[in-house]
């Protein structure tokens, strides 16, 4: 692949860090990497300002975006930052997706990556500011050409206007590039504004609608070969024996062979493959995980809460004087399962390579970790590595795993030809990686004028981060031996268990709230699992036990929900507020009979969310009828997105509040498929309202604080239908 040379003078600069902290809180140094050239097409006399934008000849304004499209609108968010300050409508940008490179680190993590609802936070800024030094450079360079002031010159989408003449960008960027720019270029204040906050169309809306989008799913390269691996049904189990005599004897099959994860069969079709996988015999390692279920995982939760004997986090005040004092005291305990991800896309990726050197297509969270896992499973340069980024038909975190990548290398390393390995339904749902189960024990407090004074926390299950940190240590860190990963990996997961919490796992719990005396515990319980992070990561489940106790002290105090609420939030005056404006929504509602309100809010992602949910129960089943949300993330860029990716939370909060659920048997997840894993159907799900405060600040997250919410505001509903304080999920009417 051809590449251009960065200009003398970057616009932006990566945030460097070297360690994985950004991903569990827990650095390692060492050595990086030499970055590769700037991953961008080449075009004779197009000029390249910075990472993120290319002038063509023909004044195609292109920009590249360095974070993953799943859905969620990112790339339409981010052409918006750069086109309002660059004056060209985003609609009008070739918008490409990048490829690998330090230039495109996530601020927010310090590596290149999507997740954390933080694509357009970290880059409000930074993306429009690489806007308004372009077009100050092309304004100065026309300024130079057209022998006139800059000061008489305006632009206009991409055109340069002086007097009644129109100039493109493309006239002036031979000039631009003997140009340099001593300080950032102004930016335009909220007034000016002509794109942000406005509605518009996704720029990929059209190529998603007629099929042109390339997803990962969609590559066919040629002579590629098709790959399923056999995959034992107890996480982590290795092949003892296997015979394969019925499967090589199948149509189209052209190789089965052992490899790390399984047994891979490659054929001349995926339908031939996924056969012939069917009459693959393996017979498994034993694993101690065999003699767990369901009930032993919850039991032993339970038994770490009893024990008390886990690592403490956040401690202030003194929790026991304050439990003794109070008015009134309340406890209860809190469950949450099991998750799959379930993206509509199955994993996949196709990865061919060509003696040293070696190309992968794939949507992936976390592209950095590409080049890294490749070279050290094909032993090949991590340099010759030409990652293709495609877009992702969901992600929700578990994209952010790059064992499909791993696999396909593998296979294609022994196959000797391009291939492309697909995950089935079966394989994503029974092997994860999952959102680890938790049993959450609170003991709180009010005194005699309703206020929070104690707040006693616990969460009992798997630490969410450690396998993330695993998978994505051997790419962070390409001079670290296997041996030396694996022990720094163990290291990570000693560290949570016995001296710090895994801040992941706990977020959400205790946060949101005014209350003095605060304690919050963690009790480490690993039954080896592969976990990792979930829509809303921790605060998938914390909002749900939180805002559910929130519930229970303001019936205990004898307060109004809201009321309550709004007491003990003065600290918090962004998330009093979007309780106090959704609270006066909720009095003007008027549910008709056998319909009841639910309330609850919490903060993530820097992001306050408040949710009503209208419910009625009948013949034992719940029915969620509407959904009010109020929220605060600060500017709306695209309020429809903002809307969008609400309304898209709920959804998916919606499907693991009535349903979700993955149950153990022998060690092995009991469901395979959407038949006995449901998703929310279009007929269930509810009307949504969204209402977006424009609090005047720069944008926060929007992508998962939508869900948290929702699972207590249903709950919450549920106990006035019904009497009925529903504490596990997915919720069940006894």
């Amino acid at each position: 692949m051809n590449t251009v040379n960065v200009s003398r003078r970057r616009l932006l600069q990566a945030s460097a860090v070297t360690g994985g902290g950004l991903v569990v809180g827990f650095a390692v140094t060492g050595c990086s990497s030499t970055p590769a050239p700037l991953p961008v097409a080449s075009t004779e006399g197009a000029w390249t300002p910075n990472a993120f934008l290319q002038i063509l000849p023909d004044n195609t304004i292109r920009f590249y975006t360095a974070r993953s499209e799943m859905g969620q609108g990112v790339t339409t968010g981010l052409a918006t930052l750069v086109g309002e300050e660059l004056d060209v409508n985003p609609l009008d940008m070739d918008i490409r997706l990048a490829g690998v490179h330090e230039d495109y680190v996530n601020p927010a993590f310090g590596m290149q990556g999507t997740g954390g609802s933080s694509s357009i936070r970290a880059h409000y800024m930074q993306l429009r500011q690489v806007g308004a030094n372009t077009r100050g450079l092309i304004l100065e360079a026309a300024a130079k050409d057209l022998g006139v002031s800059a000061l008489a010159l305006s632009t206009d989408n991409g055109f340069v206007l002086s007097g009644d003449s129109r100039y493109p960008y493309a006239a002036f960027v031979e000039t631009a590039q003997s140009l340099s720019i001593e300080a950032d270029a102004p930016l335009k204040p909220a007034s000016q504004f002509e794109y942000i906050g406005q509605e518009s169309k996704r720029v990929d809306a059209i190529a998603k609608s007629t099929g042109t989008a390339q997803f990962g799913i969609d590559v066919d390269i040629p002579d590629m070969h098709y790959a399923v691996v056999v995959r034992a049904p107890v996480a982590r189990a290795k092949a003892q024996s296997v015979n394969a005599a019925g499967a090589k004897a199948m149509p189209g099959v052209i190789h089965v062979f052992e490899m790390s994860t399984g047994v891979a069969v490659v054929a001349e079709t995926f339908w031939q493959a996924k056969q012939a996988a069917a009459k693959v015999e393996v017979q498994w390692e034993s694993m101690p995980l065999e003699a767990v279920d369901t009930a032993t995982l919850r039991a032993d939760y339970t038994a770490a809460l009893d024990a008390g004997d886990g690592v403490e986090g956040p401690n202030e005040g003194d929790i026991g004087a304050a439990l003794e004092s109070a008015s009134k005291t309340h406890e209860a305990e809190y469950w949450a399962p099991l998750l799959s991800h379930s993206p509509m896309e199955p994993m996949n990726a196709v990865v061919r390579i060509d003696g040293e050197e070696a190309d992968v297509w794939t949507g992936i969270q976390f592209p950095s970790a590409v080049p890294g896992l490749v070279s050290r499973v094909a032993d090949i340069p991590a340099e010759n590595v030409r990652f293709h980024q495609t877009y992702l038909g969901g992600g929700f975190g578990r994209r952010g795993s790059p064992s499909h990548i791993i696999e396909a290398t593998e296979i294609a390393k022994v196959s000797g030809k391009p291939i492309q390995l697909v995950w089935t339904r079966e394989d994503d749902i029974q092997q994860g990686p999952f959102r680890p189960a938790s049993l959450m024990r609170i003991k709180a407090g009010v005194d005699t004028d309703g206020n929070l004074i104690a707040w006693d926390a616990a969460r009992a299950g798997a630490d969410i981060s450690p396998d993330t940190f695993r998978s994505l240590l051997p790419a962070l860190y390409s001079w670290m031996g296997d041996g030396m990963i694996e022990g720094v990996a163990n290291l990570s997961e000693w560290y949570f268990e016995k001296f710090a919490t895994d801040e992941s796992s706990t977020e959400g719990l205790f946060e949101d709230y005014d209350q003095p005396n605060t304690r919050v515990t963690h009790m480490t319980v690993d039954h080896e699992l592969p976990m990792t992070f979930w829509r809303s990561v921790g605060h998938s489940y914390t909002a749900f036990a939180k805002e559910s106790m929130i519930d229970e002290m303001a019936e205990a105090a004898g307060m109004d929900e809201v009321a309550f609420r709004l007491q003990n939030t003065q600290n918090a005056p962004r998330l009093n507020n979007v309780i106090r404006v959704a609270g006066e929504h909720m009095v003007k509602m008027n549910p008709p009979a056998g319909h009841h309100l639910g309330f609850a809010a919490h903060h993530s992602f820097y992001t306050d969310v408040a949710e009503i949910a209208e419910v009625s129960v009948a013949n034992g089943k719940i029915r969620v009828h509407k959904v009010t949300c109020v929220l605060d993330c600060g500017q709306a860029v695209n309020p429809d997105i903002v809307r969008s990716q609400i309304e898209g939370g709920v959804i998916y909060g919606l499907t693991a509040t009535l349903y979700g659920g993955l149950n153990l048997e022998a060690g092995a997840i009991k469901e395979s498929n959407f038949h006995d894993y449901p998703m929310l159907r279009m007929d269930e799900s509810p009307e949504i309202a969204v209402i977006i405060i424009d609090s005047g600040t720069k944008p926060t997250g929007v992508g998962e604080p939508g869900l948290p919410p929702i699972a207590p505001a249903v709950a919450n509903a549920v106990y006035k239908a019904t009497g009925q304080r529903l504490r596990s999920l997915p919720l069940q009417l006894a």
